[in-house]
């Protein structure tokens, strides 16, 4: 019997998301790898930027294809402990996710699965839409949120450790329903070469 994979599928760090450059960093080369085989990879990178003058710093959200940046960071001062996310920002970068729904991309990252998707905002709805499209989606869990993330995937999220072979090996399975440019015989030896593409991104 073949393995059983999900379409939406998460990275879970551990406590809260101020442990999540790592994840953010080995999302960036997977997506890389993909790209340099011709996958069609859409969705939201994120980063993080210092401050200028200390406090929290700021976040960015990169689109895959295009390289457009969005700010979801407010400026509350050096002083600040509030939430400095800006749901105006998070708001214009969802279009990047349904422009990929549009243009039928092969896998949609999308940065986190946090505060603001646990409570069915943020880029949960675009989550569903695509997931629902049959195209694979690959996020980022704070282990905090990790409940949410099952209540919304209705307990059939596929949940993954921050290695790069867990990422490979979930999106071969996912990517076997959806063939990329060239046909199946294409899209089987495009499997083949993935973990070549992958180890080599990351050089």
């Amino acid at each position: 019997m073949a393995p059983i994979v999900s379409d939406l599928a998460a990275i879970v760090v551990p406590g809260d998301m101020d442990h999540g450059d790592a994840a953010d960093a080995l999302l960036a080369d997977f997506c890389r790898g993909l790209q340099g085989l011709g996958w069609r990879v859409g969705g939201l990178a994120q980063r993080r930027l210092p401050a200028e003058g200390g406090g929290k710093p700021r976040m960015q959200l990169v689109d895959l294809r295009t390289g457009q940046v969005f700010s979801i960071s407010q400026d509350l001062g050096p002083l600040s402990r509030a939430c400095s996310l800006d749901p105006g920002g998070v708001a214009r970068a969802s279009g990047v996710l349904r422009q990929a729904l549009a243009d039928r991309v092969q896998l949609v990252v999308t940065n986190r699965f946090g505060e603001l998707e646990s409570t069915g905002g943020g880029f949960a709805a675009e989550m569903a839409a695509l997931a629902d499209a049959g195209i694979p989606v690959l996020t980022v869990v704070a282990h905090r949120h990790l409940e949410a993330w099952r209540r919304f995937t209705g307990g059939m999220g596929d949940e993954l450790p921050a290695r790069l072979s867990a990422l490979q090996a979930w999106f071969t399975l996912a990517a076997g329903r959806a063939a990329p440019r060239g046909g199946r015989v294409m899209r089987r030896r495009w499997l083949l070469q993935l973990p070549l593409a992958l180890a080599a991104a990351r050089v």
